[in-house]
């Protein structure tokens, strides 16, 4: 049996990594609990940092994060990107931001229907090319 995967968004690791996030109990809960390999894309990590800009130490414990094997960053491929741009229009009007649409194509590459996210209302929209759904986690 191969072991669990699921995909890492921005909303859960930002408030993992800010203890004064309303919602990093929550967050917290969801990492640790999470028996597997969680998959970011460089969007994530980037987004990650950009918002944890402003916390005193937090683009460092983000990178911390990743270099101690919390998650695998997952680069981005042509294929991918070109995916990336599909996923933009067809979700225009929620709209989807180039984060989300970098895990959307992870989720296709790798088969990984599992997202760890607080940003349910986008995650359970999104579809694979197949109609594909999320499990979307922690609710």
């Amino acid at each position: 049996m191969a072991a669990e995967r699921a995909l890492l968004d921005t909303s859960v690791l930002v408030a993992f990594l800010h203890a004064d996030d309303q919602d990093h109990e929550v967050a917290v809960d969801a990492i640790r609990g999470f028996q597997g390999t969680l998959l970011a894309t460089e969007a994530i990590l980037t987004e990650s940092m950009h918002l944890l800009g402003r916390t005193v130490g937090g683009p460092a414990a983000c990178l911390t994060f990743f270099l101690r094997g919390g998650a695998m960053v997952v680069p981005s491929s042509r294929s991918s990107l070109a995916r990336c741009r599909s996923l933009l229009e067809e979700y225009r009007d929620l709209p989807a931001d180039f984060g989300d649409a970098t895990l959307v194509a992870l989720a296709e590459e790798t088969e990984t229907w599992t997202v760890l996210t607080l940003d349910r209302r986008d995650f359970s929209v999104y579809r694979g090319e197949d109609g594909q759904a999320f499990d979307v986690r922690p609710y």
